[in-house]
């Protein structure tokens, strides 16, 4: 027993450099597999931003098809209006014509 005995941490790390190839292969295999994680993370969070998107763009829809009922709703009455004074001859009173009654 002349040799010295090597000590276990040197032994393993003689072990892993004479397989340098498969730990540098594992330690790939490693990223790639944090790389996936992440883009998965991230499509998730993008899949969800363009969930709230899509909703939001239902509401401003529905709230477009609200203020274009308003906006005919009141063109209607200027088209009443019109063809009041048109068709009827009628004509708003003046102020010092009209009459005001009021109930108590």
């Amino acid at each position: 027993m002349s040799q010295s005995p090597l000590s276990l941490p040197r032994i393993v790390l003689l072990d892993l450099w004479h397989h340098k190839w498969i730990v540098l292969l594992g330690l790939f295999v490693v990223a790639n597999g944090i790389v996936v994680v992440y883009t998965s993370h991230v499509t998730r969070q993008l899949t969800s931003q363009w969930d709230q998107l899509l909703q939001e763009q239902d509401r401003l829809d529905i709230e477009w098809r609200n203020l274009l009922l308003e906006e005919q709703s009141q063109s209607e009455h200027s088209r009443v209006t019109r063809m009041a004074t048109k068709e009827l001859n009628m004509a708003r009173p003046l102020p010092k014509e009209e009459v005001i009654i009021r109930v108590q």
